[in-house]
C-alpha cells in the first residue's frame, strides 16, 4: 500500500481506493510522496525505483493520478518488473483511442452492476436506445454518450462531470444518485484501462439540499365514512378500512397475516420497507393495533382481523412497491377526494394516499394519556424508530405549551 505522509482526508480516500486494488503482498511495496509538488511514485520490489508522475501533489491531482497509478502497476508485474517501463505502456494505452461507449455501459459495465435491478439501470444509469422515446430525462451514462461523440468533447473528469449532470438541480436526490452513477462508471473504465486517467472523476462529495418535508393532511373519521360509503367496490371499502384502523401504508395490504400469539390471533404486517440512509437495512414485520374508526354512536367494530382470516379479498394493488400508485389513481377520481383536498389545501397541507395512516397517527396522539401510550408504543406500532416517527409526526405530539396560554382564559 503506499505510505502517504499527509494525513488529510483526500489522502486517506486515495488510500483506501489504492489497497481496495493492491494484492495484498504487494501493497506495503509501494509509496507515493510529493515531490517539488508533483507526485513520486516509488517501488521497492527486488530494488528500488522511483518515476515522478505528471500530477500535481493535490487533491485534484490525485483524483487523475490514482487510476494511472493502478494502471503502472498491474503493467509493472506483467512485464519484468521495470518501473519506467510500465509508465511507457499506460503512456500508450491511454492516447486518443476510439471506446465504442454504448458497448461499454450495456454488457461489461452492466455485469459488473450485479446488484443494480433493471429497473434502476434504466432509471438511474442507461436507458438503450429502444426505450429512449419514452423518456423525459435521460439518464446520466446516456449524457455521457452524447457528450463524448461530439467533436468538443470533455476532455477531463471535471469538464464531463459538469456537463453530463447539467439536467439535474444542483443539490438535488436526482443529481446525487446520477453523479454516484457516473463517478462508478468512470473509476471503473479507468482503473480497467478502458479510459484515460484524464477523466478520473471529481471525488468531492455535492452537498445534499433537502427539500422542505411536506405536510400530510390526516383524514378524519367522518371524512373516512363518507369515502367508505361514496366507494361502490367491496374490496377498496375493505381497504380503507384496514387502512384507517391499523394506520397501514398502502404496500402493508399485500403482507398482512394472522398469526398464533400468546393470547390469540394476531394480525401482523409483514411488509419489510427500506430505511432510508442505510443501504440494504429495512424495516422489521410488525405487530398491527386497531384504532376504530368513531362515528355518532361511538366506536365501530368491523371485524376486521376476522374477516381477513376467513380469506375476504382486497384489491388489485399492481405492481410489487406501487400500492400507494394503485390508490392514488382510484381515490383521485373520487369527488369526495377533490373535495378533501382542496380542505387540505387551505390549511397548507397536502392530501396524499398516506392520509389515511396520517389519521392513526393524530388519533394515537391525541388519546396517548386516555390509552397511557407514549410515543415508542406509537412509532412501535406504525413500523417507524422514535426518531424517524417524531420527524414525521412532531406536529401530533402533545406539547402542552399552548395550554399553558389557554388557563388564562379560564381564570
Amino acid at each position: 500500500m503506499p505510505k502517504l505522509a499527509e494525513t488529510d482526508t483526500w489522502v486517506k480516500y486515495y488510500r483506501a481506493v489504492v489497497r481496495g486494488e493492491m494484492a495484498e503482498h504487494h501493497k506495503w511495496k509501494w509509496s507515493v510522496g510529493n515531490h517539488n509538488g508533483s507526485i513520486r511514485l516509488q517501488v521497492n520490489d527486488g530494488k528500488k525505483q522511483t518515476k515522478v508522475l505528471p500530477f500535481e501533489w493535490s487533491q485534484k491531482g490525485f483524483g487523475k493520478a490514482i487510476p494511472e497509478i493502478l494502471q503502472i502497476y498491474k503493467r509493472f508485474y506483467e512485464g519484468n518488473k521495470q518501473l519506467t517501463a510500465a509508465c511507457e505502456k499506460v503512456k500508450v494505452s491511454s492516447s486518443n483511442t476510439e471506446v465504442d461507449f454504448v458497448h461499454l455501459i450495456s454488457k461489461p459495465f452492466r455485469k459488473y452492476c450485479t446488484t443494480v435491478s433493471d429497473a434502476t439501470w434504466i432509471k438511474s444509469y442507461y436507458c438503450p436506445p429502444d426505450k429512449i422515446a419514452k423518456r423525459k430525462v435521460l439518464p446520466v451514462l446516456n449524457q455521457l454518450v452524447r457528450l463524448m461523440e461530439l467533436n468538443n468533447k470533455p476532455k477531463n473528469g471535471e469538464e464531463l462531470m459538469n456537463k453530463a449532470l447539467d439536467q439535474w438541480e444542483f443539490g438535488s436526490r436526482s443529481r446525487d444518485i446520477s453523479r454516484r452513477a457516473l463517478q462508478k462508471f468512470l473509476n471503473w473504465a479507468i482503473l480497467r484501462g478502458k479510459l484515460s486517467a484524464d477523466y478520473a472523476p471529481v471525488a468531492v462529495e455535492e452537498k445534499r439540499y433537502k427539500k422542505s418535508k411536506r405536510v400530510g393532511f390526516a383524514l378524519k373519521d367522518d371524512q373516512i365514512l363518507q369515502l367508505i360509503a361514496s366507494e361502490k367496490d367491496p374490496k377498496w371499502q375493505f381497504a380503507y378500512q384496514l387502512m384507517a384502523v391499523y394506520g397501514l401504508r398502502p404496500e402493508d395490504l399485500r403482507y398482512l397475516v394472522i398469526k398464533d400469539g400468546l393470547k390469540g390471533k394476531e394480525l401482523w404486517s409483514m411488509y419489510e420497507k427500506s430505511m432510508g440512509g442505510t443501504r440494504g437495512q429495512k424495516t422489521e414485520p410488525r405487530k398491527l393495533a386497531p384504532l376504530p374508526i368513531k362515528d355518532g354512536k361511538g366506536y365501530i367494530n368491523w371485524n376486521l382481523q376476522e374477516r381477513l382470516d376467513k380469506g375476504e379479498e382486497l384489491p388489485s394493488l399492481g405492481r410489487e412497491g406501487k400500492a400507494s400508485d394503485a390508490l392514488r389513481t382510484k381515490l383521485i377520481r373520487n369527488k369526495l377526494w377533490k373535495k378533501f383536498r382542496k380542505q387540505a389545501q387551505k390549511q397548507k397541507e397536502e392530501l396524499v394516499p398516506y392520509a389515511f395512516r396520517h389519521r392513526f397517527a393524530k388519533v394515537a396522539h391525541s388519546r396517548s394519556v386516555e390509552l397511557n401510550l407514549n410515543d415508542k408504543d406509537i412509532a412501535q406500532v406504525m413500523g417507524h424508530t422514535k426518531e424517524v416517527h417524531a420527524a414525521n409526526y412532531a406536529r401530533f405530539i402533545p406539547d402542552d405549551t399552548y395550554d399553558k396560554f389557554e388557563k388564562q382564559l379560564v381564570a
